[in-house]
């Protein structure tokens, strides 16, 4: 997650010429997992601009070290905000699509803002409830200063870090008590929308739930606020996502993981909005790697 906005970052960087802040990663698809070793190559492409935004493809791709024959891992799109002197969204230059494929992204990428929106408002009214039992698992931590960027706050990278770890306690504990429930990965983030800056030194408090399951999935709804640690009840949402895990069986399939059925309102009310998201996510048409990679 971190090579993914190191790498969109310097694109959109290099686009505007000015500091840039993430503002939004969607349909991180992990189409395979990168073994330890590997050689990684993440590319970035510029897809659509807007007065102050900048739409970014980008592609996690592998390879062995002794056959050098890169494969895509990981695509998704990020959105940069670039920001002024002032620190206020400053705007950029427009991107006029030339090739084939520059049309073709630049197509999704507008096709996809109306989902991005819907999705966004769906995860805003949801009743996130603090203490979720079995279910749910919180981190807490002070921002360490060596996560910092150019502009004195924490990297987006970094949150998307934290996010996934966060995540993989939540999947990894609701699996099971047994030593496969360990093996829990993300096969998929999306939604990921970065309202406010997280600060060096703050207190962070990441909230990760489950809120839908299917026979072999565990979705699971996550959301960072931080505070002051003068005013630790004060908290901020900064970020949000909803990501999904799977446990391999170790012959290319995944097991069972336990049900979750919603008692309550508030539950039911999570439930519903999981799977409308899951439904909404589905119609969104994934973007290929050749395509991601065309000239």
């Amino acid at each position: 997650m971190e090579w993914i906005d190191k790498a969109g970052y310097a694109c959109a960087v290099g686009w505007s010429g000015s500091y840039c802040v993430t503002a939004y990663v969607g349909n991180v698809l992990h189409r395979r997992p990168i073994a330890p070793g590997s050689l990684v190559e993440a590319h970035a492409r510029l897809i659509h601009t807007g007065r102050t935004s900048m739409h970014v493809l980008v592609t996690v791709s592998s390879a062995d070290v002794s056959t050098r024959e890169f494969r895509a891992a990981t695509t998704c799109i990020l959105i940069f905000v670039a920001k002024g002197s002032d620190g206020r969204p400053a705007a950029v230059r427009p991107w006029v699509p030339r090739s084939r494929s520059d049309k073709k992204l630049a197509s999704v990428a507008v096709d996809h803002i109306d989902a991005r929106a819907t999705i966004k408002d769906l995860m805003l009214d949801d009743v996130f409830a603090g203490k979720a039992g079995a279910r749910g698992r919180t981190l807490r931590f002070l921002v360490p200063p060596g996560v910092v960027n150019w502009g004195g706050n924490a990297h987006g990278g970094t949150v998307m870090r934290w996010i996934d770890e966060a995540a993989y306690v939540c999947a990894a504990s609701w699996a099971g008590e047994d030593e496969a429930a360990s093996d829990a990965v993300a096969v998929y983030s999306g939604g990921i929308h970065f309202f406010a800056p997280v600060r060096i030194g703050e207190l962070v408090e990441i909230n990760a739930q489950i809120v839908y399951t299917s026979t072999h999935s565990m979705h699971i709804s996550i959301r960072v606020h931080t505070a002051d640690p003068r005013r630790p009840d004060e908290m901020t949402l900064t970020t949000q996502c909803l990501s999904v895990f799977v446990v391999p069986d170790g012959d290319g399939g995944t097991r069972p993981v336990p049900q979750w059925t919603p008692s309550g309102d508030e539950e039911l009310s999570l439930w519903e909005h999981a799977r409308d998201i899951v439904q909404l996510r589905e119609r969104i048409v994934p973007i290929s790697a050749s395509l991601a990679r065309e000239d």
